[in-house]
């Protein structure tokens, strides 16, 4: 008996060995699991959802801390965190973040697909953190590791496809300002899929580089105007800086005076508040100089003062207007401000005869400076684009001869 009972003893006490040596599964719902969560952060980043998507990866390393996409998801939410950063040291610390959950990824990675996860985001992040100096040779040794990769596409759970790579290879173009390059990543996406999660995005960026590089064809672009180019909106401090230093303004207006005496008497009455510590500062003071209308320092009710309003869209409308008042100082042709006056039909629908645009609307479209749309309206009240700006520029100094 007492035999009996020391060997059901040794049994118990090898049984709850076994059981402590066993890891316990921490996450036992179905869609509680490490992929869920990593392609719920996924798409939460697409949203610029940043703290949704953190929350997401550290759940699916919860589940597994093993799970490599997990890294890869926590390194791009801190690169765009380090983005967003305007404090130089926060900046670092995400950034450093960001480089430490991809030696985690790296190291943990299993599968090809897990690879593949792993360079998309080696390219994501050093696109956004852009250091060190040679973070886009980076983003390409990335880009062509994946191109000898062999991964079963059903099983990127994110990306699904392999064309991801060409079209975050194209954005690191773009942030690059390797325009021609990022279009034509942008446009081996669409030759490689007509359908697929990529596709509609690839279209888009495709159309939108393509329309910076035909504005830039011909004409010497600085780093100024590069910045500019890639902008959804331009500000009024943008158009100052690209009116001065791309279009040489303060040379060609000066050109025009005969008497250099004149030329030195003039100046900005006074430098708006808000643009005191403003980086395009000079820019915008040398516009007020020639007071080109459309971006003269405007009453704030709330102030009590007139400030320029850097960051404030130009909408296409005041952008006509701007460009009108400058080939007017250029040309000399005052008759220019009235041309259209009278007219009791518009051309443009959403551009009324009576409109205080219209005479600077005609004067731009019908010199081909700028253009309206293909459903006939003008879009006065749109933001003006960075490669629109530059291509207004371009043909405009076109039409005066000035290169």
């Amino acid at each position: 008996m007492k035999g009996c009972m020391r060997v059901l003893f040794m049994v118990f006490i090898f049984a709850f060995v076994s059981s402590c040596g066993k890891q316990v599964a921490k996450c036992t719902d179905p869609t509680d699991n490490p992929s869920h969560h990593y392609l719920v952060g996924m798409q939460a980043l697409e949203e610029k959802k940043v703290d949704v998507a953190q929350s997401k990866f550290e759940r699916a390393l919860f589940c597994d801390e093993k799970f490599s996409p997990a890294h890869d998801g926590l390194a791009i939410v801190s690169a765009k965190k380090a983005e967003a950063q305007s404090d130089p040291k926060f900046k670092t610390v995400e950034a450093n973040s960001a480089k430490e959950h991809l030696k985690k990824a790296d190291k943990l990675a299993e599968s090809n697909e897990d690879r593949f996860d792993y360079l998309v985001a080696t390219m994501r992040v050093h696109s956004a953190i852009k250091t060190p100096k040679d973070w886009l040779k980076t983003a390409e040794d990335a880009f062509s590791d994946i191109r000898d990769l062999k991964v079963e596409e059903k099983k990127l759970t994110y990306y699904q496809g392999k064309e991801a790579a060409d079209y975050f290879m194209g954005k690191a173009y773009l942030k690059a300002m390797e325009f021609q390059k990022s279009r034509d990543k942008f446009a081996d996406v669409l030759n490689m899929k007509r359908e697929g999660k990529w596709h509609e995005k690839a279209d888009k960026a495709h159309k939108r580089v393509d329309k910076i590089v035909r504005a830039m064809a011909g004409i010497t672009v600085g780093d100024v105007g590069k910045q500019i180019a890639v902008k959804d909106s331009v500000t009024r401090a943008d158009l100052a800086a690209l009116l001065i230093v791309e279009m040489k303004l303060d040379k060609l207006f000066a050109g025009r005076i005969p008497v250099k005496s004149q030329i030195d008497k003039m100046k900005a009455e006074f430098t708006p508040a808000d643009m005191l510590t403003h980086s395009f500062k000079e820019e915008v003071i040398t516009i007020m100089k020639w007071k080109v209308r459309g971006l003269e320092p405007r009453y704030d009710e709330t102030t009590k003062a007139y400030l320029f309003m850097p960051k404030e869209p130009v909408l296409r409308g005041e952008m006509a207007l701007i460009l009108e008042d400058v080939l007017i100082k250029l040309t000399g042709d005052e008759k220019l401000a009235t041309a259209y006056f009278g007219q009791d039909k518009s051309p443009f629908p959403d551009v009324k005869t009576t409109s205080p645009f219209y005479n600077a609307v005609m004067n731009m479209t019908t010199k081909g400076i700028m253009e309206g749309e293909l459903s006939g309206e003008f879009r006065v009240g749109a933001p003006v684009d960075g490669a629109e700006a530059i291509l207004a520029m371009r043909v405009l100094k076109q039409r005066m001869n000035i290169y």
